[in-house]
């Protein structure tokens, strides 16, 4: 279950940066910045964060994000190109596991961190809140005509 998760997750981001370089329905290039601002606000809204609340959770939760990106970006480099041998294809894919291994320490080590800032019935509300923006964000996106 936590490996679905975990895959989903990834699957997700993965998505999300892949749309860098891709337009949106107002043919404006993606803006991460726009991403994560909406993102934010979704997450206030939908964990009903208080302003407190939000000024002492997003700072660590950019931090997190920031630790996430650099894994996610890692493993895209692992996928550019596949080995030509057994033993290189081997090589990739322990180093994918193990990359895998470590998004979920990251995440479980500020899950954790997130405990200490806020309820724990606020930190599972962010949980869900990020995982159904991201679902959202994709569906958006693969309804938007891409333009040629």
């Amino acid at each position: 279950m936590m490996k679905k998760g975990l895959y989903s997750i990834v699957f997700l981001w993965a998505i999300a940066l892949s749309v860098f370089a891709q337009h949106d329905k107002s043919g404006q290039k993606f803006s991460p910045e726009q991403f994560d601002a909406e993102l934010k606000q979704f997450i206030i809204q939908e964990a009903a964060l208080t302003q407190q609340e939000s000024a002492k959770f997003f700072p660590v939760y950019q931090e997190m994000q920031g630790k996430l990106r650099a894994v996610y970006g890692r493993q895209r480099q692992l996928g550019q190109v596949k080995p030509a041998d057994e033993k290189g294809c081997t090589k990739i894919i322990q180093e994918r596991d193990n990359l895998d291994v470590e998004l979920k320490r990251i995440q479980q080590s500020y899950h954790n961190r997130f405990l200490d800032l806020l309820p724990a019935s606020k930190v599972y509300d962010v949980i869900k809140a990020e995982e159904r923006f991201h679902r959202r964000k994709f569906k958006q996106w693969s309804h938007t005509p891409k333009k040629q």
